[in-house]
């Protein structure tokens, strides 16, 4: 019997796995900059610098931009009502009171809702005026918020009062409260204020021909409320009066006549 011969077990010999290459070969690949792929330590930082300055800014500007947009989507807040003060300066005290403390007042979510409020915002026709070069600037920002339906409640002196009353951007808050609030109507009926507004005038021809004198058609209603016995107003010591007046394409109703009802609270049988 032929004797077998014992079958010899060779390990297999493992296959080595292809080095893989360093990651300054690999951006040097795809940035297709072979340089890369040479250059160590200082050198490297210094060529990606140089050469790669503006990606590298461009690629920064992108983060930073989308950083902003999702942090901004993550802390935004619903705004329960726009404000905006118009010839009227606010400190520190009295803006929280027309601002977050109406907010807190509604019971509402400070992390999730806000009053927003305008400030900065002048209108005057008097050139001597310390405010007058802002009155252009302040124009455009009331028109485009009032536009976008951004601004609810205007609380405003005396010049400010007649430039919305007269350009028909306030409400007759003698129609607005008595369908709205009749109890919060006889509350405040004795310091609402007559203006104008002018339906049409020859403002246009007057600026062809000079010899023309100004003509106007206009109405008058209860476009203002005098806010001086406000406890919020009063006790800010305003020389002038300040008038509160609603916006007339307000989508906001409810919220306006809470902020009435909180700035006038406690004042009794009218202000």
């Amino acid at each position: 019997m032929t004797e077998q011969s014992p079958s010899h077990h060779f390990p297999q010999a493992r296959s080595e796995k292809p080095l893989r290459p360093s990651a300054g070969k690999r951006l040097g690949k795809w940035l297709k900059d072979d340089s890369l792929g040479t250059l160590h330590g200082r050198k490297k930082l210094q060529h990606i610098l140089f050469y790669y300055k503006f990606p590298l800014a461009a690629l920064c500007f992108l983060l930073f931009f989308t950083g902003s947009n999702i942090y901004g989507q993550l802390t935004r807040k619903d705004v329960l009502l726009y404000t905006a003060l118009v010839n009227v300066n606010a400190g520190e005290t009295l803006a929280g009171q027309l601002g977050p403390d109406f907010t807190a007042s509604l019971d509402a979510d400070t992390s999730k809702y806000e009053t927003q409020l305008y400030t900065g915002l002048y209108l005057t026709d008097d050139e001597l005026n310390e405010w007058h070069e802002y009155t252009y600037a302040s124009r455009m920002k009331i028109l485009a918020a009032i536009e976008g339906k951004m601004m609810d409640v205007v609380l405003m002196n005396r010049e400010a009062f007649d430039a919305f009353s007269q350009n028909g951007y306030l409400l007759d808050l003698d129609s607005f409260l008595a369908a709205r609030d009749p109890e919060l109507y006889r509350t405040l009926q004795s310091a609402l204020v007559d203006n104008i507004v002018i339906l049409e005038d020859n403002a246009d021809d007057m600026a062809l021909d000079d010899s023309l004198s100004y003509s106007a058609v206009t109405e008058e209603h209860r476009f203002g409320l005098d806010l001086s016995g406000s406890p919020y107003i009063g006790q800010a010591g305003f020389e002038d009066t300040v008038y509160l007046g609603i916006v007339a394409n307000t989508p906001r109703a409810d919220a306006v006549i809470a902020y009435l009802r909180y700035l006038t609270a406690g004042t009794g049988d009218g202000l």
